[in-house]
Formats: C-alpha cells, sequence, structure tokens
C-alpha cells in the first residue's frame, strides 16, 4: 500500500460519470487531472485564445493544489496537450512566467483534438510537497 489516498474535487460534472477526481493526494504527491478551461457546458470559456486557456487551466489547478497543501512553487512535472502547433509560443510563454523559479520537467505533445472543438489546450501537473499528514522530506 503506497499509504492514504486523498481525492480532491472541482464539484464539475464529469468526476463522477467518468470516475475520476480533479487530485489525488498520496503522501507527498499531489497529482492533477488534465485540466481544461471549460464551463459548465464543457466549452471553452476562451475560445480562440490558447493562451488564455492555459493561463485558466493552471488557476485551477493552483486550486485544487491550494486545496491538497501544496502550490505551484511544489510542482516537479507538467504535460501539455495542444491541439495547433501555431499555439506552442502562447502555451509555453504562459509555462514560462508561472514556472520560472520551479522549472519543472515538462512535456508539450500535439493532439488531433481535445474532448470539445472549442478547447485547445489540456495541461495535468504532478507536485511534490510537505503535506499535513504525508511522509517527511
Amino acid at each position: 500500500m503506497i499509504g492514504e489516498r486523498r481525492r480532491i474535487s472541482s464539484g464539475g460534472p464529469w468526476e463522477a460519470a467518468v470516475g475520476y477526481s480533479r487530485a489525488v493526494v498520496v503522501g507527498r504527491r499531489v497529482l492533477v487531472s488534465g485540466t481544461t478551461d471549460a464551463g459548465p457546458d464543457g466549452r471553452s470559456l476562451h475560445p480562440d485564445d490558447a493562451g488564455a486557456q492555459t493561463r485558466a487551466s493552471f488557476a485551477i489547478i493552483a486550486r485544487a493544489l491550494r486545496e491538497a497543501g501544496a502550490s505551484l512553487d511544489d510542482v516537479v512535472r507538467t504535460r501539455m496537450y495542444v491541439v495547433d502547433r501555431a499555439d506552442v509560443a502562447d502555451v509555453t510563454a504562459v509555462h514560462g512566467e508561472l514556472f520560472a523559479i520551479a522549472r519543472p520537467a515538462a512535456t508539450l505533445v500535439l493532439v488531433a483534438g481535445l474532448i470539445d472543438p472549442t478547447l485547445r489546450v489540456e495541461v495535468e501537473v504532478e507536485a511534490e510537497a510537505m503535506i499535513a499528514g504525508g511522509a517527511p522530506a
């Protein structure tokens, strides 16, 4: 057994239906699911702006990390899935701004599409932090 598992929910309708959590905390690790800027209807809140989608996705991730007892500074890995090669510069500019200090291991993958055609970016992260009840460093 790896340790106690704590689930963090965003309250979104898909978590129960699909069987996933916004984030899962196990010991010092926080694993945050793929995150987009989708609104309640599943469509992007910033349909024509990959940079804004990226920023909004990381804001959602930051909230989940805070609830877990961590922050963006604790992120050790990011994965970014981008639909259009033309958006890479906007996506990586936001990533570079947010992670100038932490500089996690990062992967960016061009994909054929995401769950809704208005979504241009999906991001997931892994963090490791001193979390109350977690294993010591």
